[in-house]
């Protein structure tokens, strides 16, 4: 065989090779596919038990389990939800860590400027699983009804008022302090570490006013022991009708006032294609259930099922809204 024969055989050896590489990865990954999951999977929350991240997980966490034979949810708190989001950044790309994504997440990477991770470059995303309400809430010896009530009272009040957060440079933070921006008022923020524990300090009178989730919240509005003044969405709750926005409260600097929170599934990047498309399809067949919406909408969650790509999209336009309010109220991290 003379050398261009020779060099003619090797390079369609080596074409035949990487096109033998190329299947073995492509089998490799479709079987990982039909045997996943061969081990429990963990959701990391990283927010305290009983608020709307944590809801989310575990409706969805109880129906996948039934499919996949075991599932666990796992609440790692700290750092306003950077430490639990590291925690998955760091794990193995292989599916059996998601993380239980919000848009407060979205907010810390507009917000520090050295995470170890990148939301979007070092997670994929799974889609939108819910969305709720950011409410604003009071304890009923307060003399406020609506958000023009409350609006006065600052007003009248400047800085004699406290209120409750789940925590700094959250979104409920965020909205709060827009609140103010806008209607050039002043109140005092007292963080929690969660949204739990704000709202119980509210209806202990701890603390007069709440801003938290409206799952958090809708409990102890039920039975009066929280009064809802006004939500923070563009839109009214499909789950609760009958609580008001604040743009609808007839405060002229409100009437385009809207801040969103919403909350889905990530995974580190470079987890399989295969294991992805299934976890996302088997997310999408548990929230398309009856008896899942009814428990997410009796929580005061909107199930708001999203593609990947589109959940993408939002934070990336989040991220990039966040930064620009974010100067604006002069939020600063811990």
């Amino acid at each position: 065989m003379n050398r261009y024969c020779t060099s003619a055989f090797l390079h369609v050896r080596a074409i035949l090779s990487a096109c033998l590489t190329l299947g073995l990865i492509g089998l490799s990954q479709g079987l990982q596919a039909q045997t996943f999951p061969a081990k429990p999977v963990k959701v990391m929350v990283t927010f305290t038990t009983g608020g709307a991240a944590d809801i989310t997980a575990r409706v969805v966490s109880d129906q996948l389990a039934r499919l996949w034979n075991g599932q666990v949810v796992e609440n790692r708190i700290g750092a306003g939800g950077n430490i639990g989001v590291e925690a998955v950044y760091r794990s193995a790309a292989d599916g059996y860590t998601l993380l239980m994504a919000s848009n407060t997440h979205a907010i810390n990477q507009a917000l520090y400027q050295k995470l170890p991770f990148d939301l979007v470059k070092d997670f994929s995303a799974l889609g939108l699983a819910t969305s709720t309400p950011m409410v604003l809430a009071v304890n009923p010896r307060m003399p406020v009804k609506t958000m023009k009530d409350f609006t006065a009272l600052l007003r009248d009040r400047p800085g004699k008022v406290d209120y409750a957060t789940c925590g700094v440079a959250t979104a409920h933070h965020f909205a709060m302090e827009l609140y103010k921006h806008a209607t050039k008022t002043f109140a005092v923020h007292i963080p929690h570490r969660g949204c739990s524990p704000a709202v119980t300090d509210a209806v202990g009178g701890q603390v007069d006013v709440v801003v938290a989730s409206l799952a958090a919240v809708l409990p102890f509005a039920k039975q009066d022991k929280l009064r809802i003044v006004g939500l923070t969405s563009k839109d009214r709750s499909a789950s609760v009708p009958e609580y008001p926005t604040f743009r609808e409260s007839g405060v002229p600097e409100l009437k385009s006032f809207a801040v969103e929170n919403y909350y889905g599934f990530m995974l580190p990047a470079g987890t399989p294609r295969e294991v992805q498309a299934r976890i996302e399809a088997d997310i999408r067949r548990v929230l398309a259930m009856p008896e899942v919406k009814a428990r997410l909408n009796g929580a005061g969650l909107d199930v708001t099922p999203s593609s990947p790509a589109e959940m993408t999209s939002l934070l990336r336009s989040d991220i990039e809204a966040f930064r620009r309010a974010i100067d604006i109220a002069g939020i600063k991290p811990e």
